[in-house]
């Protein structure tokens, strides 16, 4: 959704995206595209965007708590002759954002920041060249970098990269824009992306927004501890990182099976499993309520990339879950999960984070007693319908009426 706001900005036109999402992000990027220049209508189940490219009209953007959105729309913001600030709330004032202070100069745009961190101002038009940046720490850059790129029109340039981690990511990201007919970029094995002639313009596009595997693997989990449901609306196909989360409940010999009609799970006695998250790190959550269901010794590798998120994931998945009896061990890179199939119900707090919210309330799902989870309405960052689809699942959900999670 995020990247199809993005990419309905650049492009000149008329853009409808269907099936669009209404998270607290979804809305930060909306916001912003309309800062930048877009006109955006909601028309029933979807939203028309008539855009003639970045043509700011605001002096700032601001995208909330949301990674993706601060770190795809800068560069975007820095193809305007205008000075634009760029600002966050949360956790991402401490995020660290210096890869454009070295990288933006390169492509004659000025930048200020606050010792690397948010808030930044940036001055362009961004000139793309090429250029070798490192991937180590977040494929979000790269998404910012392609995107702006693609939007200057760039031809025969190249971006080099070193050591890109959350590779599915930037195929989901490479996919908009091929649909949006932006450009032709050759990707040469995660190393380097060359792109090549722009794309045609076309006047008009419609785009329908996949269903979030993210999200969707809560649902998952959740079916297979405590099913049994159907998850319909899932794109077996799609290019999206979290859907590795089927290969880990296969891993885990969950009760899965999947046809046309969708994802089918049910509940049956599971095993501690190995998976490599490194690529899809906000598996990590979901992950972590599966294996503590599992009796054994499970090992999640990639927790070197949970430090860096809306909270350090790897310590709030230690801290939350030893409440509920679940002894995990950090290692330098990765997660040891020491399943019973045993989870005690416990006071837990979400940190302000969606995922950790929503890993406590699938673990709550079987437990020997109530789970109450502290700040959770951090959900609305990402799946603001996550407690009203349990309910409809047919969890037992008590919702606080000081809290509106649509907001």
């Amino acid at each position: 959704m995020q990247r199809a706001c993005a990419a309905a900005l650049i492009r000149k036109g008329i853009t409808v995206i269907r099936n669009p999402g209404h998270s607290n992000d979804d809305k930060a990027a909306l916001n912003i595209i309309q800062a930048l220049g877009a006109n955006v209508q909601q028309e029933g189940e979807m939203i028309r965007v008539e855009s003639q490219g970045v043509k700011p009209v605001a002096d700032a953007v601001h995208g909330g708590e949301s990674g993706l959105s601060i770190r795809m729309f800068t560069p975007v913001a820095a193809l305007s002759e205008r000075a634009i600030t760029i600002t966050g709330e949360g956790s991402l004032g401490s995020r660290p954002m210096d890869f454009f202070d070295r990288i933006l100069p390169q492509l004659g745009v000025q930048i200020q920041s606050k010792e690397g961190k948010l808030p930044l101002i940036v001055q362009g038009p961004l000139v793309p060249a090429d250029i070798d940046t490192d991937g180590s720490l977040s494929s979000q850059f790269l998404t910012g970098l392609l995107m702006a790129y693609a939007a200057a029109g760039a031809e025969g340039v190249t971006i080099r990269v070193n050591d890109l981690k959350s590779k599915p990511y930037i195929d989901l990201t490479l996919d908009v824009i091929r649909q949006f007919g932006l450009a032709e970029i050759e990707n040469r094995n995660y190393e380097s992306f060359v792109f090549h002639k722009a794309a045609q313009p076309v006047s008009s596009i419609e785009y329908t927004v996949e269903g979030d595997w993210s999200g969707g693997a809560f649902l998952l989990v959740a079916g297979a501890i405590a099913g049994p449901i159907t998850v319909r609306g899932l794109d077996i196909t799609s290019t999206q990182a979290d859907k590795a989360i089927i290969d880990a409940l296969m891993a885990a010999n969950a009760g899965i099976a999947m046809d046309a009609k969708g994802i089918q799970l049910h509940p049956v006695e599971m095993d501690a499993f190995y998976f490599d998250a490194t690529d899809c790190p906000d598996l990590f959550p979901p992950l972590v309520a599966l294996a503590a269901y599992c009796k054994g010794k499970t090992t999640i590798k990639g927790a070197s990339r949970l430090i860096h998120k809306e909270s350090n994931r790897a310590l709030t998945l230690q801290d939350e879950f030893d409440k509920m009896g679940v002894t995990i061990d950090i290692g330098a890179d990765e997660l040891i999960v020491h399943g019973t199939g045993f989870v005690k119900g416990a006071d837990t707090h979400s940190h302000h984070d969606h995922r950790i919210a929503m890993a406590c309330a699938v673990a709550g799902l079987k437990a020997d007693s109530e789970m109450v989870i502290e700040e959770a309405q951090a959900i609305s960052k990402s799946y603001p319908d996550f407690y009203e689809d349990l309910k409809k699942l047919g969890a037992d959900v008590s919702l606080p009426n000081k809290f509106n999670y649509h907001e």
